[in-house]
Order: structure tokens, then C-alpha cells, then sequence
């Protein structure tokens, strides 16, 4: 609500005179923030959704069921948290241009409805731990299978890992910056963190 000159007076004057309203539609028709939060929201609710849904399945099969190397291969899932996003940044770009990917949402989606993180797989994995096997036990007893055991038993017993991981997901992608940035070339596709940050640039 302050003019430019009153933003840097010292001491700093608390309520401006006068009350400058026009600042809010000149920010709005200097960036179109519109725009970026569609494509935040765009992207946040496709990889939160994707997250949800192939990292409940992954750790559904690493907590429930028994197969062979199980816990080797739950063991290499964990031990990718070790391993910085930016050494994988430049082979996975390189991957993505192959596919024609730059320059599209699909690299800040598509790579989270394919097990959602190795953190995410530990933490659903660790709640369906405490989930009581003889309901399993029970279900198939009636007939079910393990995707109806997984759908119908696990998934509504699940509702607060669901809510945790759902809303650090939300925030995460929310808050991003750096993927966007690399990714999303054109400006009508940018996201609310890039233009945030073109906005204080102006």
C-alpha cells in the first residue's frame, strides 16, 4: 500500500499516506500470476496424485506380500535416498529431451506415478507394517485378491499416512523451484515459484 519512495524511508513509516491501492491490480497485470497458479496446481495435484497412488502400491507389495529378495530389493529402494537429485539431474535431462519432454509439464509428473520417492515407499510401508495381517489372512479367505485387499482393506485403514504424504507432497511440488526452472522453457508455463521470482526481478 506504500508508494516506491515510501518503501525505503527511514525510519520506516507504518501506516502510508496516502494508501496506494493501485499497486494490487499493477502487480497482477505485470505478471500473470493467474496463469502460473494454474500450472502450479496443474502439476502439484498430477504428481501428489501419482504419489499417493504407485508409492501405496510399492510399499503394499514390500509390506504385505512375500517374494523372493523382498527385503534385498526393499534395501536398494531405501539407499536411493543417499543419493543427491542433482548427480541424476543432467542423465535424466538427457533422457527427457529424447522423449521430447522439455518444455512440458510431463518431466515434473510422470517421474511420481512411478513409485512417488524411496522416502515416501519407507514411510507407507512402515504404517502398513502396523496394519494387523490376519485382515489380509481373512480377505482371502473370502476370495479376495491382492489388489482388492490392497484397495479395500489397506487403503481406507491408511488415511493418515495418506494425509502426511499428500500434504508434504503438496508443499514440495508447490514450493518448487529448481525443476520447473530447468524444465519449462516457455514463459506461459511457468510455475508460481518462477514467477514469484520474475516478479521481484521486474
Amino acid at each position: 500500500l506504500k508508494t516506491g519512495a515510501q518503501t525505503f524511508l527511514m525510519p520506516p513509516k507504518w501506516i502510508p499516506e496516502p494508501l496506494v491501492w493501485q499497486n494490487y491490480p499493477d502487480a497482477f497485470s505485470a505478471v500473470p500470476f493467474q496463469k502460473y497458479f494454474w500450472n502450479t496446481l496443474r502439476i502439484v495435484l498430477g504428481a501428489t496424485l501419482g504419489t499417493l497412488l504407485t508409492g501405496s502400491m510399492a510399499a503394499f507389495a514390500f509390506a504385505r506380500l512375500r517374494f523372493p529378495g523382498r527385503n534385498v530389493l526393499f534395501g536398494l529402494v531405501l539407499s536411493t535416498i543417499m543419493l543427491p537429485g542433482i548427480v541424476t539431474l543432467i542423465p535424466t535431462f538427457i533422457v527427457f529431451r529424447y522423449l521430447h519432454w522439455i518444455n512440458t509439464f510431463l518431466p515434473l509428473t510422470v517421474p511420481f506415478w512411478l513409485g512417488g520417492g524411496a522416502f515416501n515407499i519407507f514411510l507407507f510401508r512402515q504404517f502398513f507394517m502396523t496394519i494387523p495381517y490376519e485382515l489380509d489372512e481373512a480377505a482371502r479367505i473370502d476370495g479376495a485378491s491382492n489388489l482388492r485387499i490392497y484397495w479395500n482393506i489397506i487403503m481406507p485403514l491408511s488415511k493418515p499416512v495418506l494425509a502426511t504424504i499428500a500434504i508434504f507432497s503438496f508443499i514440495h511440488h508447490w514450493n518448487d523451484f529448481f525443476l520447473p526452472l530447468i524444465y519449462l522453457q516457455d514463459a506461459n508455463k511457468w510455475t508460481m515459484a518462477i514467477g514469484l521470482q520474475g516478479f521481484k526481478d521486474l
